[in-house]
This record gives structure tokens, C-alpha cells and sequence, in this order.
């Protein structure tokens, strides 16, 4: 028998296990998304109603990726699914959800189940008065009692100062075994809110996505006719 070309099977090929001139801790997946945006991995979520809402697009920005919101839900609704992915993990939260200390019982708990948050600042005009939590509502049986007679009030509050880091936050927390810190400016305005939850997820998930305010990083669907002005707004 006379061989035309000499030809191989796979059986007579053997490849170096796992070898490579690149180490996977010297790879970057980082993607330019736009002339502003960059995202760590190039993987973006269509806007499509059968596709991306705020829960893809919250596991997309975890991973370094980003979830584009579809446009066939009426703006308001839209913004809202924006809002929960802004929300799920910001670092410092810069725009939390305040009561006033004339608020009743009955309204705060009224208000954690519409958003599903556990704490709120107490504020008077700009200022901080104080914080209530479930740990304060947990066994409340008077309803229209007033936030002012239930909140921890100033003089025991404890927070950070207005441009500490979250490993200075962290470090308090754990002190004082808290669950969040208000962080305010010296004239004891609030400027922000840092939670155990946030500063957890910020670990478990060091790729993901953010803004310049520590936000997960998401985009919203619109138009092009002069009917999406609203949309954008």
C-alpha cells in the first residue's frame, strides 16, 4: 500500500493539559463600552421583555457585565426596574429613603414593605435625628406611635464622617455590631448610608459593574420618536 499524505486522528494528537503562555491573572476582559463607560466583561443583555428587567440585569452588572431595561413597560415602570438595580448594591447610597420624625408607626412599616428596606434616617429639614429599624418595630404593638418615641435618637447614634472609605465603615460596624451607618457631613447633614449587605455583596462579587458612586452599572431602552422624551427624562 502506498501512502498518498501522511494524515492524523485524534487519538495520535496529544495536547499539553491546560498550557498557555497567559496566565489567567494577567488576562482583562475589561470592555469599552462607550467613550465613558467601561464594563469588565463584554457580555450585554438585550432589552427585550422576554429577556432583561432588574433581576438579569442586577446578576449581569454582578458579574462585571451589564442588562439593557426593555422599553414595553410604561416609563415609570421602566425607571423603577432601573431604580432596583441602583439600589441592589451602591457602596455609599447616596439618596436613601428619609421619614420625618412626626411619621407614625403604622406609615414607616407601610413604607419597608413598598421598598423593602429595614432602616430609615430620621431627618428634621437637613438634619440628622436619628435612624429606626425593624429591630425597633420588630414587637411594636402601637401602631400610631410616633417615630420620635421609637427611633435610636442622635446623641446615640453612631456614624462616619463624609468621605471615609467602606473598610473605615466596615471597621465600625463590626465595633459596634451594626447593620448600617449613616455617614454625614459636619453639620451632621446626612449624606449617605453604607449597609452590611452592601459591603458583603461588594466582596463577593469584586468584578462587578459600577459607576462612580459605587452603583451597579444598567441601561434603559428608548425610541427614537419625539413620543420617548418622557422615557428619557
Amino acid at each position: 500500500m502506498r501512502l498518498i499524505q501522511k494524515a492524523l486522528t485524534f487519538d495520535d494528537v496529544l495536547l499539553v493539559p491546560a498550557y498557555s503562555a497567559v496566565l489567567p491573572r494577567d488576562t482583562s476582559l475589561v470592555t469599552q463600552l462607550t467613550r465613558e463607560i467601561t464594563i469588565n466583561i463584554p457580555l450585554v443583555s438585550a432589552a427585550m421583555d422576554t429577556v432583561t428587567e432588574g433581576r438579569l440585569a442586577i446578576a449581569m452588572a454582578s458579574e462585571g457585565g451589564i442588562g439593557i431595561i426593555h422599553k414595553n413597560l410604561k416609563p415609570a415602570e421602566q425607571a423603577k426596574e432601573v431604580a432596583k438595580v441602583k439600589r441592589f448594591e451602591s457602596g455609599v447610597l447616596r439618596d436613601p429613603i428619609t421619614i420625618s420624625p412626626e411619621m407614625t408607626v403604622r406609615q414607616v412599616i407601610a413604607l419597608s414593605r413598598e421598598h423593602g428596606f429595614s432602616g430609615f434616617p430620621v431627618l428634621q429639614g437637613k438634619t440628622v435625628v436619628g435612624i429606626i429599624t425593624n429591630r425597633d418595630l420588630r414587637f411594636e404593638e402601637d401602631l400610631d406611635a410616633t417615630v420620635k418615641a421609637k427611633m435610636t435618637p442622635r446623641e446615640r447614634l453612631i456614624t462616619v464622617k463624609e468621605g471615609a472609605s467602606l473598610e473605615d465603615a466596615k471597621r465600625l460596624m463590626s465595633k459596634h455590631r451594626l447593620e448600617r451607618v449613616l455617614v454625614v457631613n459636619d453639620a451632621f447633614e446626612l449624606r449617605g448610608l453604607v449597609t452590611v449587605k452592601d459591603i458583603l455583596k461588594a466582596t463577593e462579587h469584586p468584578n462587578a459593574a459600577k459607576d462612580s458612586e459605587g452603583k451597579l452599572r444598567v441601561g434603559a431602552a428608548v425610541g427614537v420618536g419625539p413620543e420617548n422624551d418622557e422615557r428619557v427624562e
